[in-house]
């Protein structure tokens, strides 16, 4: 096959992503089509002429989608993130359909925006510059803590969470980790340690999330593991938005149980953020109720936004479709297959 002109459409694209898959893209020569609706099975449809379908994060591949792409000629599907929870990959693999992603395009850019998060929450810094825009310099409920000396806890000690550890142990902070995957180097720190998770719960002044979403973690942070929290403890979550039970952060939030939550993620993100809705009324009421609390700080899933994770992540898709139009095969590190 020709490889000028294969035809790879992307769905759910956007303006921050074009120009480097453009640029890079100068390599390969693929006829690239970039769409701006999610991929669903409603919208799957407009799938036309193409092996290849570059797919984000938003997506919903599920088993009805992913049959009807099958019938389009859809042979390589690649993912722009790292997670594929939005897959149905025993459908995948009944309709042939090969499934990349890229597992690490950044973890430094993630870890540090987790970090980031932890710093505007704590200092409430959201806050002042939206007071002194309005000029008004009053200091009255702007009262953080040292971190120095705190306890911060881990869900997660990946690529992501074993940065944010080693940042967040040079602020003079106990590290406490839950992760039934050990890392050698981060034993060799004093201020770190493995515990279980309700010890995490008991234990952390900040508590920051960095693990996959699956079945074992779906809804990880719920109403059981709140009650076990230390009074006025922050949450900071840049993994997945499921990963937390949202309705019992918000009884949290409401009891004084939990000081602060930083999310860059939401269980139910997928129609909402990466748009532009401020001209329209938000018709989540969950979100919306969040959205009201002061001591909660919202992101739009841009933990992972730097040139350099952008960057990578172009490069690992345009690599693994031109290795497929090739050989009829990817990468096998980015492959994504049933455990």
């Amino acid at each position: 096959m020709n490889q000028k002109r294969t035809k790879v459409i992307f769905s759910d694209s956007h303006t921050f992503e074009k120009d480097i898959f453009n640029n890079l893209n100068s390599k390969y020569q693929f006829d690239i089509d970039y769409l701006d609706v999610r991929l669903t099975a409603q919208s799957a449809h407009l799938i036309q002429n193409a092996d290849v379908v570059c797919s984000f994060v938003t997506d919903k591949l599920d088993e009805e989608c992913l049959s009807v792409l099958k019938s389009k000629g859809v042979r390589l599907l690649v993912l722009r993130s790292a997670g594929f929870n939005h897959v149905d990959l025993k459908a995948a693999k009944k309709n042939e359909i090969i499934v990349t992603r890229v597992p690490s395009y950044s973890p430094n850019s993630v870890a540090e925006f987790a970090v980031g998060l932890v710093l505007n929450l704590n200092r409430k810094i959201h806050r002042s510059y939206i007071r002194t825009r309005e000029l008004n310099f009053s200091l009255d409920g702007l009262i953080g803590f040292d971190l120095n000396g705190k306890t911060v806890g881990v869900i997660g000690a990946g690529k992501i969470g074993k940065i944010f550890s080693q940042i967040m142990q040079s602020f003079g902070c106990k590290v406490l980790i839950y992760d039934p995957n050990v890392d050698p180097e981060l034993l060799t720190y004093p201020s770190v340690q493995y515990v279980e998770l309700m010890e995490i719960a008991r234990k952390s002044d900040v508590i920051s999330l960095h693990t996959p979403l699956n079945t074992k973690t779906f809804h990880l942070i719920n109403t059981d593991f709140i009650s076990q929290m230390k009074m006025g403890a922050l949450v900071v979550n840049t993994g997945r938005g499921a990963l937390i039970e949202t309705t019992a952060l918000i009884q949290g939030l409401k009891s004084g149980k939990i000081g602060g939550a930083a999310l860059d993620v939401y269980e139910e993100e997928e129609e909402i953020f990466f748009h532009d809705l401020s001209n329209l009324t938000l018709n989540d009421d969950v979100l919306a109720r969040l959205i009201t609390f002061p001591n909660v700080l919202i992101t739009s899933h841009q933990a992972f936004l730097t040139k350099e994770a952008l960057t990578n992540i172009a490069s690992t898709t345009l690599k693994n479709i031109d290795l497929f139009i090739r050989t009829g095969e990817v990468d096998p590190l980015d492959k994504v297959e049933l455990s």
